[in-house]
């Protein structure tokens, strides 16, 4: 599961999510990729999850990118207790997206392929995504 090594500090306060991304909103290493619409957080899990199901439709083939990493510790109190005793203890860690942040890219697939496969990948995901191909991309050259 994706987590940092070491942090600076154990806990993090929630922060705001507002706006579209301003960096990682171009594709920048393959030739196509899945794009956020909507802003939430994306835990270790789900974007290993997203990366198990590309690998497995790929079967292999192909290069991929994972573009997020979840470095923000979030923390959770247990169940059945009081208000206020300070904050919870840090229970996993996300990755905060807004609209526009490319999440995965992909290359060396033909374009159905990786859109299938980015298309599982998807569906892994809590957001809501769009398939993006690269604007020099030339579907005529067979990979």
């Amino acid at each position: 599961m994706l987590q940092p090594k070491k942090t600076k500090f154990r806990r993090a306060q929630k922060g705001r999510m507002k706006g579209n991304a301003q960096r990682g909103n171009q594709l920048a290493f393959g030739s196509f990729g899945i794009k956020t619409l909507e802003s939430k957080w994306i835990t270790g899990r789900q974007i290993e999850a997203a990366r198990i199901a590309v690998t497995r439709y790929m079967q292999r083939q192909g290069q991929i990118w994972i573009r997020i990493f979840p470095d923000k510790p979030i923390t959770k109190k247990p169940a059945e207790v009081r208000m206020g005793k300070g904050k919870g203890s840090p229970e996993g860690f996300v990755a905060p997206v807004t609209p526009g942040r490319v999440l995965i890219e992909v290359e060396g697939v033909s374009y159905d392929i990786a859109k299938e496969a980015l298309r599982l990948a998807a569906q892994k995901l809590p957001v809501t995504t769009k398939f993006i191909v690269r604007r020099d991309y030339d579907p005529t050259q067979n990979v």
